[in-house]
């Protein structure tokens, strides 16, 4: 029966997916299932669901109900992503997205809605959603929905479903209200109870690094070289991401190698033992292509993408951190993904904290400490011996301290070379959701805050309410606006102005000023 997960790219199941998966399959009882975020519960229900909903029924078959619409998109998404070439049409519905879009979706046929409960409810009441054909809900993270209020929502919703359809409930804990839910909604049910031994992110440092975008590589490399024993997991979004960053690596001197979807299964198997036998030390990779890896001593996961949710930062940080020994989580944030950040540390209810990116110097002298130590153990273990003569013929000729700086320059030059290394700019996160721009154009060019506000809009298409402070200077101005909105800005005039002298930056005001008017 777990012959569908593993056609779906997975090595192992998951302890709830091994539970779930062949009931779903198999029987015809309900499902109730306590288990944390982080232990595979999109895959469990949405494998087996995947593979019973007939095609081309032009009805919504399914119908999964998610407290944030953050989840809702990474359900959607990895569903999608698991359904193979199978015909179904999968879509989020939820608040803050365009109506007409849904509407125009929903106009088409759709075999499984995943979705919000408030956008659920507003599209019944239109009716434009009718779920009087479904054959499966599902409530995930009900205690979460619970949490936000939503639960009169999710009853409501219910209530428009047919009795007949098979229901399944997933949550992390079970106060009054869920089994009240169960109990009202639910036919006879098997209950799924799943408890970790130790949760991967007690074992697991957590830290993040607020980073521009351009300069997340160099933070990379920064994070790599100050550790003397880096042996780690970098993942990204994307397949061209992945290769990307592998190549880059490899152009650096670094031993990396990557890993994902169109890679063959000869290959990945090779990649996989060259990683488990530390014949590299870094392996770049998305996140479907890493499923199933169990790699033991790894120092390091690194979140080079932030994750879509909780559930898909949980899993790739339980890399590290295994077997009782502690590991390291990093995450790079950029300005945009705060917000999302501090919704997967609430959700996860784990601890992610900030620390700033080590300096070039302290990189240098960590690389220095290193070779001391080297040489120290060649010293104590005596391996040198095939060396003397040539150290006597030196040593007969200059003095010693001149002979060693001589030996020290030859071996590590290159790696001691401090220009090895690019600055990286400071970015500073605004925990209200904002960020401030610096534009290099002020009062003597004739700007002004109505000029400005007609540049951002014609350039970006950023409406009036997402546009806050502004001020404007002799030489330049700044302005305020949503992270989102900030990025998208930043990406635009970064193409058109490739080359020249950059016209909108974030806000470091003194750093700027001094770059753009020496």
């Amino acid at each position: 029966m777990l012959k569908a997960l593993y056609k779906k790219g997975f090595e192992e199941p998951t302890p709830i997916q091994e539970k779930t998966i062949p009931l779903l399959l198999g029987g015809a009882r309900d499902i109730v299932g306590q288990a944390q975020t982080g232990t595979g519960k999109t895959a469990a229900f949405g494998v087996p669901i995947l593979e019973k909903l007939p095609e081309k029924r032009k009805t919504v078959q399914a119908l999964i109900l998610t407290p944030t619409r953050e989840l809702a998109i990474q359900v959607a998404e990895e569903l999608n992503s698991l359904k193979g070439n199978k015909k179904l049409r999968i879509t989020a519905i939820y608040g803050g997205q365009s109506i007409d879009r849904q509407l125009a979706n929903l106009h088409k046929g759709v075999d499984i809605v995943v979705g919000t409960p408030g956008r659920i409810l507003d599209h019944l009441r239109r009716g434009s959603l009718d779920l009087q054909s479904i054959a499966y809900c599902v409530l995930d993270e009900a205690d979460e929905m619970l949490n936000m209020g939503f639960i009169e929502d999710v009853e409501l919703i219910l209530k428009t479903t047919p009795a007949e359809k098979r229901m399944l409930l997933f949550s992390a804990t079970m106060p009054k209200e869920i089994l009240r839910i169960a109990r009202n909604y639910m036919g006879d049910y098997e209950l799924i109870t799943i408890q970790k031994a130790e949760l991967a992110t007690r074992l697991t440092d957590q830290i993040y690094f607020e980073v521009a975008l351009s300069d997340k590589f160099e933070a990379l490399c920064r994070i790599i070289d100050i550790e003397k024993d880096f042996y780690g997991l970098i993942f990204c979004r994307t397949k061209v991401d992945v290769d990307d960053i592998a190549a880059r690596l490899i152009d650096r001197g670094y031993d990396a190698d990557a890993l994902h979807g169109d890679i063959s299964q000869t290959q990945r198997e090779k990649i996989l033992y060259k990683f488990k036998n530390r014949r590299v030390n870094i392996l770049v990779a998305t996140d479907v292509a890493a499923r199933g890896i169990d790699i033991q001593d790894l120092t390091h996961v690194i979140n080079y993408a932030l994750p879509q949710d909780p559930e898909a930062y949980v899993h790739r940080i339980g890399r590290t951190g295994r077997a009782g020994k502690t590991g390291t989580a990093i995450t790079f944030v950029t300005p945009g993904e705060y917000r999302r950040l501090m919704f997967i540390q609430k959700i996860a209810k784990t601890d992610i904290r900030k620390e700033r990116l080590p300096e070039i110097t302290e990189i240098i002298e960590s690389k220095k400490a290193s070779i001391k130590s080297e040489i120290k153990n060649i010293i104590e273990s005596e391996i040198y011996h095939d060396y003397l003569g040539m150290a006597r013929e030196l040593l007969e000729k200059a003095d010693p301290e001149k002979v060693l700086s001589a030996l020290l320059k030859h071996a590590f030059q290159k790696e001691l070379d401090e220009s090895n290394y690019n600055e990286i700019r400071s970015v500073t996160v605004d925990t209200k959701g904002t960020t401030r721009l610096f534009i290099a154009l002020g009062k003597h060019d004739g700007m002004t805050p109505k000029k400005l506000i007609r540049m951002i809009k014609k350039e970006a298409k950023i409406p009036d309410r997402k546009i806050g402070k502004i001020q404007i200077f002799d030489k330049f101005s700044f302005i305020t606006m949503p992270f989102r909105e900030a990025e998208e800005l930043l990406e635009i005039f970064k193409r058109k102005q490739s080359g020249k002298r950059p016209m909108v930056v974030l806000a470091n005001a003194k750093a700027n000023k001094e770059k753009l008017y020496p």
